[in-house]
């Protein structure tokens, strides 16, 4: 497989730094250029407030991307895909909450949206590569025959994470131009290419983007009101300490919020859905050296024969952990770690490493006990 460098790039603009930046060095490059924006939200499937700030974080997104491609002289097109978002990614998003699990959304609008549904627009208007600015590298192994998904330059921004999920076919049409430059780089890039000084120095969002605020409560509670049902909150003995008002309140690892007190620190240590119950213990029941994955996506192989070592990260923010991954029928792995780590979260998503090279993930399906329970 050889990477098409030449012909139309389209790239996913958000009118923040990074994909700004990364159609400019596109620009600077004599590349052949456009801008695409998702409108990812329809007013109808709003109210109150989080209408008002999701149409205003829209506006804000397709007019300062449709500026950037201004100043750059590149066509800039908004499409509408809020239909799209909703079902594969905001829809699946309670439903996982409702079960009891955290997922990760940012790894389904990756796989099904950004770099699916938004590439078939893109090829519309003529692409043969589409550039995000997302901090990740690609890069062809000849040996293997294969597209290798890596790090970004700049460790504390990585993304690689997030993309753990896209395909062979995806990752060889996909450029990211920042994936080889520190954050701050970038924001001295977009001074050097006269971006406008307010985007260099603009904050970054550290939010879901479909939920304004963090205000997670309010936004599940308007979409799936009967996943509050009060329940019990028991101890590791199963004995009842407490009473929650839905599971949805609660992450696997919280501490406070909990409205239980007793001789020790209580963590939540699981979440029952089948009987709407929040388990607690001490800050030792959280930590599991064994973990069952599930729809494992593999990158720098076609897919694991036999178990290997790898450093495995449970969380975007985790640090990575030396384990041994096993394979089991149906594609799914157990990932043992050589230390027990803290607080695994079913939905989120494991992703493994050998280096800087994304080997593949999945998702976290279960916390097991030392007898594979």
């Amino acid at each position: 497989m050889r990477l098409n460098d030449d012909g139309r790039v389209i790239v996913a603009m958000s009118g923040g730094v990074d994909s700004s930046v990364a159609a400019a060095l596109l620009v600077e490059a004599g590349r052949d250029v456009a801008g695409i924006t998702m409108d990812l939200f329809a007013p109808g499937e709003w109210t109150g407030r989080a209408k008002e700030a999701v149409a205003g974080l829209e506006r804000n997104a397709a007019r300062d991307a449709a500026r950037v491609a201004a100043a750059l002289g590149i066509r800039h097109v908004t499409v509408d895909l809020h239909a799209a978002f909703e079902r594969a990614v905001v829809s699946d998003f309670c439903r996982e909450y409702a079960r009891g699990r955290t997922p990760n959304p940012c790894v389904r609008c990756n796989r099904l949206v950004k770099f699916d549904l938004l590439w078939r627009k893109a090829r519309r208007l003529g692409a043969v590569r589409l550039a995000t600015g997302h901090h990740a590298r690609v890069a062809y192994d000849r040996s293997r025959r294969r597209v290798l998904l890596k790090k970004g330059l700049d460790a504390a921004k990585d993304q690689s994470y997030f993309l753990y999920g896209l395909t062979q076919d995806q990752l060889s049409r996909t450029l990211f131009p920042v994936g080889g430059l520190t954050k701050a780089e970038v924001r001295r890039a977009a001074a050097r290419l006269g971006l406008g000084r307010g985007l260099a120095a603009r904050p970054e969002s550290q939010e879901v983007c479909f939920i304004p605020g963090r205000d997670y409560a309010r936004f599940l509670g308007e979409r799936i009101p009967d996943a509050f049902r009060p329940g019990p909150i028991v101890d590791r003995r199963g004995q009842t300490i407490g009473t929650h008002q839905g599971i949805i309140h609660f992450t696997v690892g919280q501490r406070r919020g909990m409205g239980v007190s007793g001789p020790h620190a209580y963590y939540v240590v699981s979440l029952d859905p089948d009987t709407n119950t929040v388990v607690l213990g001490r800050d030792e029941d959280l930590r599991r050296r064994r973990i069952r994955v599930v729809d494992v996506n593999w990158i720098a192989n076609e897919k694991l024969t036999r178990t290997r070592r790898a450093f495995v990260k449970i969380r975007y923010r985790h640090r990575e952990a030396a384990a041994r991954i096993r394979p089991l029928a149906g594609g799914e792995v157990i990932v043992e770690f050589e230390t027990p780590q803290r607080a695994v979260t079913p939905g989120q998503a494991a992703v493994f490493y050998d280096g800087d090279v994304v080997l593949g993930g999945g998702t976290i399906e279960a916390a097991l006990d030392e007898n594979g329970s």
